[in-house]
């Protein structure tokens, strides 16, 4: 019984704090967990940005509605669910992913949310569970999946490490010299091609 659990951004579509960066206009938003091993460290960061520029979830939302997923990437995604089930596993929140899901075809996805408050203000965040991608593999792998993960960031780390198959895809250079037992792919066609060998 197998299960992948891919990352979101970086892997599937493309990474939408970049993209509200130069929307916005403000560089510093580019820094994402490429750069930031520490999500907590980086969200209270990016969330005083907001504060002090006056922006809220409203603009963020206007920059995700003209995101699209990253080209063939619906495509990778129906085949592999074909395949065996597909979790997303994302460090990012419902009210961000929901539109991108749509454009996915609405795979299964595990994230957490934002507190915002009424003027659009976002006060804060909940994390569904702490180090969820690695917590979420290890409760897959207890209720009798064998996972296989696919992911960008140091955050991703644990479940490709913790899974049966682990692969890092469009990675930074510095996170795959850091990790040269890793397989690295830059293509949904070779990362398809590991992904069916781990199946069998």
């Amino acid at each position: 019984m197998n299960i992948v659990c891919l990352d979101l951004e970086g892997v599937l579509v493309p990474e939408i704090w970049i993209a509200f960066a130069e929307a916005s206009g403000i560089p510093e938003l580019k820094r994402t967990t490429r750069d930031e091993p520490d999500y907590d460290k980086l969200m209270k960061w990016r969330l005083g940005i907001l504060k002090e520029h006056g922006l809220g979830l409203k603009e963020i939302q206007e920059t995700i509605a003209t995101i699209d997923p990253m080209p063939g990437a619906k495509e990778f995604l129906d085949e592999l669910r074909s395949l065996t089930q597909v979790i997303i596993i994302s460090d990012t929140f419902t009210q961000f992913a929901t539109p991108l899901m749509k454009k996915l075809g609405w795979p299964t996805i595990f994230c957490n949310s934002l507190e915002v408050a009424e003027s659009g203000e976002i006060t804060g965040f909940k994390m569904r569970i702490e180090n969820s991608k690695l917590t979420t593999v290890k409760a897959l792998q207890s209720i009798g999946y064998e996972t296989i993960a696919s992911g960008d960031s140091y955050n991703d780390l644990g479940m490709i490490k913790a899974s049966k198959a682990g692969f890092l895809f469009k990675s930074t250079e510095q996170i795959k010299a850091d990790h040269p037992e890793l397989p690295a792919y830059e293509t949904y066609d070779e990362l398809m091609a590991a992904i069916k060998k781990a199946i069998v």
